[in-house]
């Protein structure tokens, strides 16, 4: 059943609303913010890659507050272990019982800062919390609250006293979204805001009307021909020499999961919804290309050899595999 054009309506101005007062607080990052709207609305994940000081921390906490949700930062250090995120069991001298402590995990909105940081042993301990949305404690699983968003970010820059995310643990991120500089004109608003009065964020949404946004994001429509164009993409970098992309096959060692075809999907449905649309188009799809290919790509050796990254890979096939000729509207659709 396709969302009323009411609804639609409503959601557009919802989201207008929402990111009015983020934008009050965070400037600029405008592909930044879509891009963790995006990810609410599709029940996923973020990794942010960028250097630090680039509003990753205060846009998710801003968020937090204008959906008036849970909002929890874990700064990841080597230190860490699992139980500092998860929870552990504690002994309780008072009964002679063990007594369950729930982590920073049991949240709305949790930001994993400079999650390369800490070993694999850590970075694993969000695995099941990231799927399953729950955490198994001594043998007792404790579900965490919904809607649960897991923002995670890593610095580029720095190599020492750094651990790569295991490929498990990034297949497990819907997008990894890049974070550059701002321009001249918004780093002069930035300083001016930051050194001026503070500015108070308004709660404008709750997550349970968060909660039925994103069942509503579900019914939009997704045309057969882009789910297959979605397969293309996704296929071609398993298999690139059968989309006549030979050229490139020795710059994969692995290519992406089928993961990354459902996040397209649900990356458009969630983008058309955004933008009062009850059905996906084209180009609400092939936007998200780099975002959720780009982090699934394992590059072989030679790949790096000849300063190839997997943007530059995505591109090739980007452009070898067309975009479905014509996106049908929703009435076609209910005819069925």
């Amino acid at each position: 059943m396709i969302p009323h054009t009411a609804q639609a309506e409503h959601t557009a101005n919802l989201m207008e609303r929402i990111l009015y007062e983020v934008k009050r607080v965070v400037v600029g990052q405008d592909h930044f913010l879509e891009r963790v709207m995006v990810a609410m609305l599709s029940n996923g994940h973020l990794l942010v890659e960028g250097v630090p000081g680039l509003a990753k921390t205060l846009t998710v906490r801003t968020l937090a507050d204008t959906l008036h949700g849970h909002f929890k930062r874990i700064q990841f250090t080597p230190d860490l272990v699992p139980a500092d995120l998860v929870g552990t069991r504690i002994y309780n001298p008072r009964n002679g019982e063990f007594d369950t402590a729930l982590g920073p995990v049991f949240t709305n909105l949790l930001l994993a800062d400079e999650i390369n940081r800490a070993p694999a042993k850590v970075q694993s301990a969000l695995l099941e919390v990231m799927q399953e949305r729950q955490v198994t404690i001594a043998g007792t699983s404790h579900a965490v609250p919904r809607p649960f968003l897991v923002m995670a970010t890593q610095n580029p820059i720095e190599t020492e006293g750094t651990y790569p995310l295991p490929e498990a643990q990034v297949d497990r991120f819907m997008m990894k979204v890049l974070v550059d500089y701002p321009s001249e004109e918004e780093e002069f608003v930035i300083a001016e805001r930051v050194t001026g009065p503070a500015v108070q964020v308004a709660a404008v949404a709750s997550m349970e009307q968060l909660a039925e946004l994103q069942q509503a994001c579900r019914k939009v429509y997704v045309d057969p021909s882009l789910m297959q164009y979605a397969v293309k993409l996704v296929s071609a970098t398993r298999r690139p020499a059968d989309y006549g992309l030979a050229e490139i096959t020795p710059y994969l060692s692995y290519g992406a999961s089928p993961r990354a075809t459902i996040g397209l999907i649900e990356g458009a449905r969630a983008l058309a919804f955004m933008r009062g649309r009850s059905y996906a188009l084209p180009e609400d799809m092939s936007g998200l290309v780099h975002d959720v290919l780009r982090h699934r790509l394992v590059l072989s050796y030679e790949a790096l050899a000849d300063g190839l990254d997997a943007d530059a890979v995505l591109r090739r096939v980007i452009e070898h595999i067309p975009l479905p000729e014509k996106a049908l509207a929703p009435h076609e659709h209910a005819r069925h």
